[in-house]
């Protein structure tokens, strides 16, 4: 499986769980996504951090191909890199949705073929925003694995018809600002 690669040529991180559904049809995975590696840090090949992630990364993996990927990218910028490091393992009708923190407002995109759901996002949980989009309750997920979860997800992200307008690459980039991550913690 994809993600099963990932994970051995180091492009997970911080992974918070990795498994397969109950009837073990797909693998789901919440954590981070390496979009760009760190480079090689010493001679005994250790590398610093990854230079860019898709953070809080939701994502699917059944026959070998991602089928859902949901998470969060700091700069719009980063969507071709996304692209290019993953789409050979993008199933042919793959769900995606991005949330973006330099976004000023929603949108679609469709590139190479694929519809991306892109909304801005500067503080909060995917997770949490995710099943606010597509209107799920907790009870949705009573009695489930976490990879069930996702798989619930997956269904209900199936009938969503987002009312965001639909632009190209190019324009969805004149629409973003020098927005940040905004961090809460210790004073």
């Amino acid at each position: 499986m994809a993600l099963q690669q990932y994970e051995q040529q180091g492009l997970l991180f911080n992974t918070n769980f990795l498994e397969k559904t109950k009837d073990e049809q797909a693998l789901g995975y919440r954590g981070e996504l390496v979009l760009i590696e760190g480079e090689v840090a010493d001679d005994k090949g250790r590398t610093k951090p990854p230079v860019a992630l898709l953070r809080h990364a939701i994502l699917l993996d059944k026959d070998d191909k991602l089928i859902f990927v949901v998470g969060i990218i700091d700069k719009l910028d980063l969507l071709p890199t996304f692209i290019e490091k993953y789409q050979q393992d993008f199933a042919s009708d793959i769900r995606v949705l991005l949330y973006v923190v330099n976004l000023t407002e929603s949108m679609q995109v469709e590139m190479r073929g694929i519809n991306f759901v892109l909304i801005p996002l500067t503080e909060g949980i995917v997770w949490n925003e995710l099943i606010d989009e597509l209107y799920l309750e907790k009870s949705d997920f009573k009695g489930q694995s976490a990879a069930e979860k996702i798989m619930t997800v997956y269904d209900e992200f199936g009938s969503y018809t987002p009312k965001y307008p639909s632009m190209g690459f190019d324009t969805a980039m004149g629409k973003t600002a020098d927005i940040t991550w905004e961090t809460h913690g210790a004073v």
